[in-house]
């Protein structure tokens, strides 16, 4: 075999391990994923179902499960509590004043790759550095390309960012948060995923406020 057979026979197996490897990307266009948030040293499990329009976001706080419903363009956000042993089922929804207040403090990152790699979990991630020039903050952000999914609206700050993010810090109310991808699946999104349930009485963001001793 000549010089000229063996560089096409090579350059041929590059190409088919790229195509490979492009191939091996799973895409989730909606499903269920599953996060591990670490607030003030403590660790709790989330769960979020997505669709492109759409995501709710679920967690156990105490003896209320929280839930927040957003639409990806910021047209509807929803906050619902419901505490079983208070009989407490309340659904706080933003008006359009608190929405676009709520779209202004998003920050507006920008990434910068590092030479660094590793596995978290089943996900193969690079190292980014995400800046927030209005904060003056900067974070360490971990994303991987072995998938793909919408941003949901725990990472909606980080849509902007090369692959699906793995590890990303949010700062809600002055609390920094570091958030974990455990999981994703192909799981059905139930048909009232996005919905705030009939038997929820429906409050405004003050009320709810109020109710949480105005934090």
């Amino acid at each position: 075999m000549n010089r000229l057979s063996i560089k096409n026979l090579t350059l041929g197996i590059a190409l088919a391990a790229c195509s490979l490897a492009a191939s091996a990307q799973t895409n989730f266009s909606s499903g269920l994923a599953t996060y591990s948030v670490n607030a003030r040293g403590m660790d709790i499990e989330t769960k979020c179902y997505f669709t492109p329009d759409s995501s709710s976001y679920s967690f156990q706080q105490g003896p209320a499960k929280i839930g927040l419903i957003g639409t990806s363009k910021n047209d509807f956000f929803a906050v619902l509590v419901d505490v079983p042993v208070a009989s407490i089922k309340k659904a706080a929804i933003a008006n359009p004043g608190e929405l676009e207040e709520g779209a202004s403090m998003i920050p507006s990152y920008t990434f910068t790759a590092t030479a660094e790699t590793k596995k978290i979990g089943d996900y193969n991630c690079t190292k980014y550095t995400a800046k927030d020039a209005k904060a003056n903050a900067t974070y360490d952000l971990w994303t991987t390309t072995d998938i793909k999914m919408p941003a949901n609206i725990v990472s909606r700050p980080y849509a902007g960012a090369t692959g699906t993010p793995v590890v990303f810090t949010v700062v809600q109310q002055g609390v920094t948060q570091v958030v974990t991808l455990k999981s994703v699946t192909a799981a059905k999104v139930p048909a009232d995923a996005f919905k705030v349930p009939s038997d929820f009485d429906k409050i405004t963001m003050d009320d709810l406020k109020a109710m949480s001793g105005g934090h």
